[in-house]
């Protein structure tokens, strides 16, 4: 998968607004108003979620003609039923009965066809501001947009919900392994700090104890393949432009929310953004997995909120802009994940890795190498 990311949007930024949009999948109650203060924990909107209506063919269960399936009913259209009851029974002598697949109101008995449909009781939903901060927007009835003063890291690739928890620093150098002996009890309730890669008996202990966030360099993708499920590679199978995670059942919540910050391998944490976590050790933040390359996009974030903001300029807060000696990461081609430093930017088009004439930059990798690579290749990690 692609690196770039063309909004700018570097991957650590400090001491800035964070804005946390809730939102329900159907218009709901909105609980809160603009200028209410808001904990993590408080409920910020509720909402009945309709599900898909439930059709019994009762005819072929009992195995009765369709019109005499109104007289074998034991409830009538309006009823409630719940899931398991005996909807129908045909004569004593064959003793057949049907039973509802689900709680909800009977609203058809068709005596042409014999089928019975069954609408579910609604699904309930409540969402939690997840975050600490202040409403500012109430847009319509199924959503509110919190802002917090707060400092927030970007990753390249996430699976998982929104959730709320504790940071803690698991290891102490970003270029290490993390396996399952490594997770224990201590991490229930907490959102990991860890280093170059991640195992998927790691993921599952951590989801056994409770962990509600990782954060990890790179994961392998045969390990992240075992612990999603995903045995057969169907959930990788997307167009290069649309790239997101597929519909249910491959995107299924896995327990925990993962946030990769370099890619797939096994990938030593940047240190620059390894060290911004790092100094957050301790502190409460909400991590987000959602992952989309297709507009709009969409990349996983942890936000750690701050009590104030320390005089900064919102409007370039967001942006870092190519620069001499700035500390870049390179997102595509042989140095890939490695970071460089800018050394200069050539007047005249040059001869890039790929053979194409056109702007580019030169950067010193660690080994001391100076490469020729595209802006678009490059992700500012310091200003």
């Amino acid at each position: 998968m692609t690196h770039f990311y063309p909004d700018g949007t570097p991957p650590v930024v400090t001491h800035t607004i964070a804005r946390i949009e809730r939102q329900l999948p159907v218009p709901g109650e909105v609980l809160v108003r603009v200028g209410s203060r808001v904990e993590p924990d408080d409920v910020v909107l509720r909402a009945n979620y309709p599900l898909d209506p439930q059709i019994v063919n009762i005819a072929r269960d009992l195995g009765v003609l369709p019109n005499h399936v109104y007289s074998k009913m034991k409830k009538e259209e309006g009823n409630k039923v719940s899931k398991g009851e005996v909807l129908a029974k045909a004569s004593l002598l064959s003793g057949r009965t049907t039973l509802a697949p689900v709680s909800g109101t009977i609203t058809t008995i068709d005596r042409s066809t014999g089928y019975v449909t069954i609408t579910p009781n609604p699904l309930p939903i409540e969402l939690k501001a997840q975050v600490r901060g202040i409403v500012m927007e109430v847009p319509d009835q199924r959503s509110i947009v919190i802002e917090t003063p707060a400092s927030y890291v970007q990753g390249i690739f996430g699976v998982g919900g929104e959730r709320f928890g504790v940071l803690r620093l698991l290891v102490t150098d970003p270029r290490e392994r993390v396996d399952a002996d490594q997770i224990s009890t201590r991490e229930a309730y907490a959102i990991v700090i860890a280093g170059a890669s991640i195992t998927a008996a790691a993921l599952r202990r951590a989801v056994e104890e409770q962990v509600r966030g990782i954060i990890v360099g790179g994961i392998e993708e045969h390990e992240l393949r075992d612990f999603l499920g995903d045995s057969g590679g169907e959930a990788w199978r997307t167009g290069y432009n649309t790239w997101r995670l597929p519909a249910p059942p491959y995107n299924r919540d896995p327990g925990l929310t993962l946030m990769v910050t370099e890619g797939f391998g096994v990938q030593p944490m940047s240190e620059p953004l390894f060290k911004t976590l790092a100094s957050y050790d301790q502190q409460e933040a909400l991590i987000e997995g959602a992952t989309q390359l297709r507009s709009p996009q969409r990349r996983p974030r942890l936000i750690v909120p701050l009590s104030r903001v320390r005089n900064v300029d919102q409007t370039n807060a967001a942006r870092l802009k190519l620069a001499i000696n700035s500390t870049v990461r390179i997102l595509a081609g042989a140095w890939r994940g490695q970071l460089g430093t800018i050394r200069s930017f050539p007047s005249e088009p040059q001869i890039l890795p790929s053979g194409i004439r056109g702007q580019a930059v030169e950067v010193i990798v660690a080994d001391g190498s100076q490469v020729l690579l595209p802006p678009a290749a490059l992700e500012a990690l310091t200003g």
